[in-house]
This record gives C-alpha cells, structure tokens and sequence, in this order.
C-alpha cells in the first residue's frame, strides 16, 4: 500500500495522497466526531487525489464507520478520484458489511495478491532493515525469507523479534543465533500447540460468528459452511477420529464429518476462494 502511494507521489508530487488502517480511519472519525470536527474530518479525508486504507476487514460491526467511509467512497468517486483498499478476504467474506458497501468494495478492480516470491521476501526484509538501522547478512536474511513464506506480516513480525532478542542479549546476529528465532515460527512445531477449541475459535472469529451458533442445531447457510471447515481442520490438522469430531462440534453424527471432510477436500482441489480462505484461517490459527 504504502508502494503505491509513493509511485503516485514519485510520478505527481503534487498529488494528495492518504494512507491510513481502517483502525486508523475508525478512530480518527470517533475522535473527530466527539469533538465536534467532523468537517476537519471530512476534509481530510474527501479532498484527495488518492485515498489508501489498509485491512477494510476490520470496519465490519462498525454502523458509523461505514457510514462515514461508504459516502466518503462516493465523493472521491464522484470527483473521478482514486481510491485503493485492501483486506485478507475478497469483499463478499466480510460479516456484517452494508449491502451498499459492499457493492461499492465490488465495483473496482479486485486484485488477489499472493504470498511474495524468496527474493522479494529478501528485499523487503533488506529496506525493514535499513529502516531499522539493522545490519543482518545475506545468509541470515535468506534463511529467514526461506522459512517465513506465507505473508509480510509474519516476515516482520521474525525480524521484529529477531532484533529485540539481539537488542536485549546486547549481541551482534548470527546466523547461529536467529534459527532457533525462526524456527519458533516452524508450523510443525506451532501445530503441536493447536486444540480443537483453537480452530473453532479461530474460524468463528474468521466468520465473524458466534462459537455457541456454531455447536448449536441450526443449518443455516452462514453457519454449516464454516462447520464444514471446523470439521476438515479438526480431521486434516489434528487426525482427530470422526465420532470425536462430531463430539467437538456439539453432538453430530460421524457421518456428518466424514460429509464435510470430504466435502472441502473435493472443494479445495478447484475452488480458489476456498483456498484463500483456508490458507487465511490457517495462518490465523497458527500465528494466534
């Protein structure tokens, strides 16, 4: 995100760009609303060139803030601004998001960009590096690119960790020193701390549905795919038997979770979004 704004300001320095998370957008509305600046607010955030909000997941629940960010869309929309906006889910995935914003969030060009390749992991972790006044070699930096693949955010959460544990053992890093870091990251090593209560947990929240919905009777739609993927987590990470995978998920029958393993593993070998969305609860419940 931060890349495109500054294209934008390297090819126009004129350009009014603005980045902010929509944790950032949210509070600044709150703010500006309880102080009454609520026109500060919408001049700051309406007379751009370009508007960047990072993780739009997070405004779902939110009544006011997408209120606010639905018609600040529709001013910079209007005036043939531009507007780019990212999240770990496509639009239809988020719970609780207004129909008429989510038809806004649908209206653009929707981008899946995937995990970065081993050299540009190395390349950003060289610039968080240089940001940072660290000095890491090639070695160290490549084995931390080799074993953290799946998103940015792990990759800088490594190297954050990485340099508080040099910073506090006052040590220079080594390659010696930062595998047994990295290696914590090692999901082989995570998925030993991983219970059935966690994965339920982790897709509830992913859904953005309650854990007590999920255990309990009712077959709605919103509720039965999410249990399906309970039930294929519970079975594919866990080796959990199906009599006791239907005893995690409040009672059901075996054959019900024979249903739903082989469901999604059918589903998983043609339909992309189910693999995001599988890959994006795994991360969650490994990196939780």
């Amino acid at each position: 995100m931060h890349a495109i704004g500054h294209e934008i300001k390297r090819r126009n320095p004129s350009a009014r760009v603005l980045y902010a998370s929509c944790e950032h957008f949210t509070n600044d509305f709150i703010q500006a609303v309880r102080a009454g600046h609520a026109k500060e607010f919408k001049d700051r955030y309406r007379n751009l060139d370009l508007l960047l909000i990072d993780d739009i997941q997070f405004i779902t629940g939110k009544e006011g803030t997408q209120e606010e960010f639905f018609h600040t869309f529709n001013t910079l929309h209007q005036s043939n601004k531009q507007i780019v906006i990212s999240s770990d889910r496509p639009p239809k995935a988020i719970a609780a998001l207004e129909k008429r914003l989510l038809s806004r969030l649908e209206w653009g060009m929707l981008v899946d960009v995937g995990a970065p390749d081993l050299e540009t992991r190395i390349a950003i972790l060289q610039i968080k590096c240089q940001s940072r006044g660290v000095d890491l070699t090639r070695d160290i930096l490549h084995y931390i690119a080799s074993h953290i693949a799946s998103n940015v955010r792990e990759l800088e959460g490594a190297l954050n960790k990485i340099i508080a544990y040099h910073q506090f053992k006052n040590i220079d890093p080594s390659l010696e020193t930062v595998i047994p870091i990295i290696d914590g990251f090692d999901l082989n090593t995570i998925k030993k701390t991983v219970s059935p209560k966690h994965i339920i947990q982790t897709v509830a929240e992913y859904f953005d549905i309650e854990i007590g919905d999920i255990l309990g009777k009712s077959r709605e739609k919103r509720l039965a795919f999410p249990r399906q993927i309970i039930m294929f987590l519970l079975r594919e990470e866990m080796k959990i038997s199906y009599p006791s995978i239907g005893q995690e998920l409040g009672g059901r029958d075996h054959t019900t979770a024979m249903h739903a393993y082989t469901k999604i593993s059918g589903n998983l070998k043609e339909d992309e979004q189910l693999k995001r969305d599988m890959d994006l609860i795994k991360q969650k419940m490994y990196s939780g």
